[in-house]
């Protein structure tokens, strides 16, 4: 890969792999579904269906720019050598904001799960899980690679023994009843009306944020353009197996307006399958879950300022490397907001700390948004100038990336009309206004910057996009 800027090739094709698989397995899936289901019915795996086809279709995009033009800050240096500097600088700062929030809410979240088992005030094991993880990412890239494949292993192997115990269920092999009769028999398949679905998408689409990470991971692996190409292609698979066929077997089995539903849809199905134990083990395979999440928001957000650094859009002490070929400094300011964030939602859980969830709620659409369009950019130059380059392609393009564009402003102004997600559409578009406003400043005092590297670049600068 050319644009590594000096970080080390530490991570194997083992490790990106597993971080495919395991991006898209959160704590969204594992309790976040629940809610969705109480709300849409058994609908909801289409709700799934829909959001997931959607990030598939992004993936594929992001698949197409990422082996063409390989680079470190991935979808940002895309989104600024096709739109110009400013989408670069929005994209890459929107999702840092993302990631640097996500740190504090998986932070809590894993405190609240272990609180469970031993008496410890939540804000102390909240800092110390994040102080846990710090430590593993300052040590290398392969040590976040390989806390990364045992996570993910974990929430793949639990995923899979859920799929068997629950399809051995309805098949009527496990003793019980089985059958799928759940997926009428309160009301029908959607019993709160065809419209609900198109709400859960608004909701759903969250829970799939992170499977764009493995491309950011590939610029430290041995082989980044293999492993771009491998996690962009198995993307379909991860979400068919992972969200809709565990959604499917969920509102097969459990009644969809059951209030077990509200604490973990998978205990709630492994209680009626007659699994011992199983809200125990769940609560272990969510914490990890939990773990996993926080250890790659750390990693991404750390890549991302390194990468907007070097292009002079953050601050250049950040761009410094440790001896162990890590951008340490990126990682400490970081954990630092995390560190703040955390504090928050101890001392103001429902004033500054839900202020700082609701201002990250819906950036990462608008960083997909500014994804797709960057792809009906590069994709029609490439075509034009280099088309041997495009050995991932989109499909069905321009037609899809149209739709995609489209489908993803639908899903952006539908949240002003959910009430879940209201308030996050506004702050969200308040930290879009700042960030947007911070460019302008930089554009007009401090013009300068350093060119994206990588081919694409080096072959029409001059025509890349708006000058900064």
């Amino acid at each position: 890969m050319e644009d590594r800027h000096g970080l080390q090739s530490g991570l194997k094709r083992r490790h990106v792999t597993m971080i495919a698989l395991g991006g898209v397995i959160g704590a969204g899936l594992f309790v976040g579904s629940g809610a969705v289901i109480n709300q849409t019915g058994p609908a909801a795996v289409l709700s799934y269906l829909a959001a997931g086809f959607l990030v598939v279709l992004v993936m594929r995009m992001l698949g197409e720019m990422a082996v063409a033009n390989p680079s470190t800050g991935s979808f940002a240096d895309y989104s600024r050598l096709s739109l110009g500097n400013w989408a670069g600088f929005t994209a890459g700062w929107l999702y840092w904001w993302f990631w640097v929030i996500v740190l504090a809410i998986e932070a809590v979240a894993g405190a609240e799960i272990i609180q469970r088992w031993f008496d410890i005030p939540i804000w102390i094991t909240s800092l110390g899980l994040m102080i846990l993880l710090t430590a593993t990412n300052l040590f290398s890239v392969r040590a976040y690679g390989e806390f990364e494949f045992w996570f993910a292993s974990i929430k793949v192997a639990a995923i899979i023994a859920f799929i068997c115990l629950a399809a051995a269920y309805i098949l009527g092999l496990t003793g019980g009843e089985g059958g799928v009769g759940e997926l009428t028999a309160e009301g029908g398949f959607a019993p709160e009306g065809i419209g609900m679905v198109l709400t859960g998408i608004v909701i759903v689409i969250f829970a799939f944020v992170g499977a764009e990470i493995a491309t950011i991971a590939a610029a430290e692996s041995d082989e980044p353009k293999h492993a771009v190409t491998k996690a962009t292609n198995s993307v379909i698979g991860r979400v068919l197996v992972f969200y809709v066929l565990s959604v499917f077997l969920i509102v097969a089995i459990v009644p969809w307006n059951s209030t077990k539903l509200g604490e973990s849809p998978f205990v709630a199905a492994l209680d009626i399958i007659g699994i011992a134990g199983a809200a125990d083990v769940m609560n272990a395979i969510v914490l990890t879950a939990v773990l996993s999440c926080l250890n790659s928001g750390l990693y991404v957000a750390s890549r991302m300022m390194f990468a907007l650094a070097h292009r002079g859009d953050a601050p250049q002490w950040t761009v410094q490397l440790s001896s162990r070929g890590v951008p340490a400094r990126a990682i400490l300011l970081a954990t630092s907001v995390g560190y703040v964030s955390v504090i928050a939602a101890a001392l103001w859980p429902e004033t500054i700390f839900l202020w700082l969830v609701n201002s990250s709620g819906a950036v990462a659409l608008f960083v997909y948004l500014l994804i797709a369009i960057s792809e009906l950019r590069m994709r029609a130059r490439l075509e034009r100038e280099d088309p041997e380059r495009l050995e991932v392609r989109m499909w069905g393009y321009p037609w899809l990336t149209y739709l995609v564009i489209a489908a993803i402003v639908v899903v952006i102004g539908s949240m002003a009309f959910v009430d879940e997600t209201r308030e996050q559409l506004w702050w969200s578009l308040g930290s879009l206004a700042v960030i947007l406003g911070a460019y302008g400043l930089r554009a007009r005092f401090a013009p300068t910057r350093r060119e994206p590297t990588g081919r694409f670049a080096s072959r029409d600068r001059a025509t890349a996009g708006t000058p900064g």
